[in-house]
């Protein structure tokens, strides 16, 4: 009854249009100085409305940080950057106690955390200590500074940066942080002619500004808005099997068991969920396809499954383990 009654209650599209609006101003805006990374921005948009953090991964260059400067300065809200390097210490982001010898207290110095948006640049050229004090904050939304614990602003959003590992001078997330992002997005180079375009207009003297359009209010109502989205009981289902088929792939009759040392967390399911309900959201739908799910998917476990050596040794990536689960579970 729950389920005929959740279909009947789908908004038009016409209607979810009207209450989106604010998004394609802001598409809008970013896409006046950003060129291509389509897939980059709408995940990011996805991100911020499933009130979830991501990371993102590519060589420099890719305008990665460009892309959230500009998302973060388009949005009326505090923004923050961090740029994380080798000798970045804990309090740096969460702040510290500070000793008044006047009159003999401490004071609490808030770190650059307290923002709404955060972009931590280049997080694993830090060690684990600092990137483990993003901890508290991402999943508990406060800060704990001596005895004292702070609720952090709403919104709040970590887009997290990071160079591919192989290069020299970073250190692997642990894996406890890494579960933290909702999603993990693999940046690649534009295409010809979207370079063309980033040369031409990145070339001149000056360069596109951007413009805020919405604020804060705006977010917090998508997100509002995302509870209202419609998830029918056969794709909540197809949710379970992919993320299940992580970890017991051979009920489902998946040759891939040799190649998988550790499946997703049950953390996969909410944010695959969420994240799927924000897509067909951002996309104009009141309602979530199996569609919306296997686009989603690759980048809501692609840092949840944690290959064996044999994996390594046969040069299988996460992708392709992503892969062959999508094509072999079957869609509702």
């Amino acid at each position: 009854m729950q389920t005929q009654q959740g279909a009947t209650n789908i908004k038009k599209p016409e209607e979810i249009a009207a209450e989106i609006e604010f998004v394609k101003r802001l598409t809008a805006e970013i896409s006046r100085v950003v060129v291509g990374q389509n897939y980059l921005i709408e995940r990011l948009l996805v991100g911020i409305f499933a009130d979830g953090h991501i990371l993102v991964e590519g060589v420099p260059g890719l305008a990665k940080t460009t892309v959230v400067r500009t998302i973060a300065t388009a949005i009326d809200t505090d923004f923050q950057r961090i740029q994380f390097t080798p000798d970045l210490l804990p309090s740096d982001l969460v702040g510290t106690q500070i000793f008044n010898p006047k009159s003999g207290d401490f004071s609490v110095k808030q770190g650059p955390l307290f923002a709404n948006i955060i972009l931590a640049d280049e997080i694993n050229r830090a060690p684990s200590k600092v990137q483990s004090a993003l901890l508290e904050a991402m999943q508990e939304r406060q800060i704990t500074i001596g005895s004292e614990t702070f609720s952090l602003p709403t919104p709040f959003f970590v887009m997290a940066t990071q160079n591919p590992i192989e290069q020299e001078g970073t250190y692997p997330l642990p894996e406890a942080q890494v579960d933290r992002f909702m999603m993990k997005l693999v940046v690649n180079y534009p295409s010809r002619d979207e370079e063309r375009l980033i040369m031409e207009r990145m070339s001149m003297k000056e360069t596109p500004t951007v413009n805020t359009v919405i604020d804060k209010n705006d977010i917090m109502r998508g997100q509002q808005l995302l509870d209202s989205v419609y998830i029918d009981e056969k794709v909540k289902n197809y949710i379970l099997d992919l993320v299940s088929a992580t970890r017991q792939p051979e009920k489902f009759q998946l040759d891939i068991a040799a190649y998988i040392q550790f499946g997703a967390s049950p953390r996969a399911c909410i944010n695959l969920n969420r994240a799927a309900r924000a897509l067909a959201l951002l996309r104009g739908r009141g309602f979530v396809t199996p569609q919306d799910v296997k686009n989603i998917f690759p980048d809501v476990v692609r840092h949840r499954i944690i290959l064996t050596y044999e994996a390594e040794a046969e040069q299988l990536t996460t992708d392709q383990i992503i892969q062959k689960i999508l094509d072999c579970i079957d869609v509702p």
